[in-house]
């Protein structure tokens, strides 16, 4: 996918689309992230978060470029992609919240989560997330409309936004309900370093 990620640059470039270009740059820095964060910060990042991270920034950029050699993008041409996109990286989103509450939990004897409000607190944290997004997809195109220049988000009215929060938060309740099968390591992870930072002080 890194491979494809480059091409994908290259693509831009010779349709001098600042659009491509930002998204496929990007999405391929996000596939660093895993290994930075395992290297580094000794995060566990077991194969399937590494995929999970790499697949969702990887169709993003994918949707921007579209097929190659054709003037359209999935974005525009497949109505479902928009999505299976959202839903997608709102899970990571949700992965990300999922972790921290439960590793909350975990560092602390006084604090518990029941379930159902660790799955509230997960569709909250993505809604939040989502809504922050939107308000990046707004402004930018905005201001690309201002400037005359091709927008690097492109944001398609109300009906889509809300749209997009609704995937939005599909991917989170994914997460809410069934993150203890993937995300136990991390969740421990964030406790041990939580409980490291309490000793040092």
């Amino acid at each position: 996918m890194q491979v494809t990620l480059i091409g994908m640059v290259f693509i831009g470039l010779d349709r001098r689309s600042l659009g491509v270009i930002v998204n496929a740059s990007v999405a391929l820095l996000v596939t660093y992230v895993p290994a930075v964060l395992e290297r580094d910060y000794e995060v566990p990042m077991d194969t399937g978060l590494t995929l999970w991270i790499t697949l969702a920034v990887f169709l993003h950029a994918f949707g921007v470029v579209g097929i190659p050699g054709t003037e359209g993008s999935f974005y525009r041409d497949l109505w479902w992609w928009d999505h299976l996109t959202h839903a997608l990286s709102s899970s990571v989103v949700a992965g990300v919240g999922y972790a921290l509450v439960r590793g909350l939990e975990e560092h602390s004897t006084e604090i518990h989560f029941p379930p159902r409000f660790t799955v509230v607190f997960v569709l909250i944290f993505v809604a939040a997330f989502g809504v922050f997004w939107e308000v990046i997809e707004f402004g930018l195109s905005g201001l690309a409309s201002i400037l005359g220049g091709g927008s690097v988000l492109t944001q398609y009215g109300l009906d889509d936004t809300m749209l997009d929060l609704g995937f939005d938060l599909v991917g989170g309740l994914l997460v809410g309900l069934y993150g203890t099968a993937h995300l136990t390591d991390l969740s421990s992870h964030v406790a041990e370093r939580l409980e490291a930072r309490r000793e040092n002080t």
